[in-house]
């Protein structure tokens, strides 16, 4: 996610985090402590895991004037699948939602790729100084193929493994994997502009 920014504020890097991960932990937490058969536990951690995303979004709001556009996306996402969850007592919902959300951010860049649109720019372009039109176009292919595996991977976990393994991989798998693939985009960043590589913006966690 970008450098949340408006009239001059922005949130600082442990603010920043929390609402990127936050809501993820609090996620994770729930399904943790919560006792009983599977779908309470599903259903606890959901709940939890909406609620959180909502503080989230109003910390954004309220700590630096805006919400992200991916930060949107994510956050109603979350709401409504984790509606859906809440209403069916099914946790397919909740688990699709991540597949969804990687796909819907592939497809769009790739459009804006495939259109001439540098929409990667136009919503990160402060977080990325000095960054040339090569430079973009490069990130931006190489989240589109990151947000595709992501979705693949997404799939086969949920889709094989158990609810608790699910869980745990959305904390212990896909943030670090996020995390090392924003930073192993640096290098690369550098050589085409990039002033300064230590900030590199995350999407939200899904």
């Amino acid at each position: 996610m970008s450098k949340v920014e408006a009239n001059g504020r922005e949130l600082s890097p442990l603010t920043r985090m929390a609402v990127d991960f936050g809501p993820l932990a609090v996620f994770f937490a729930a399904n943790s402590l919560a006792a009983g058969p599977k779908i309470f536990k599903v259903l606890v951690a959901t709940t939890a895991f909406m609620i959180a995303t909502g503080i989230a979004m109003l910390v954004s709001r309220f700590k630096a004037g805006r919400v992200s556009p991916m930060l949107w996306i994510s956050g109603l996402l979350v709401l409504f699948f984790g509606g859906l969850t809440l209403w069916f007592r099914d946790d397919t919902f909740i688990k699709m939602k991540p597949t969804i959300v990687y796909v819907m951010f592939a497809t769009i860049l790739a459009f804006g790729l495939a259109t001439g649109r540098p929409l990667l720019k136009l919503l990160l372009a402060s977080a990325y100084p000095g960054l040339s039109d090569l430079g973009w176009r490069k990130l931006t292919v190489n989240w589109v193929g990151f947000f595709v595996s992501m979705a693949a991977l997404n799939e086969a976990v949920w889709r094989t493994q158990s609810w608790d393994f699910w869980v745990s991989f959305k904390l212990w798998g896909a943030v670090p994997l996020t995390l090392a693939f924003a930073m192993a985009n640096v290098p690369m960043l550098l050589r085409h502009g990039l002033s300064d590589g230590k900030d590199a913006p995350l999407p939200p966690e899904q």
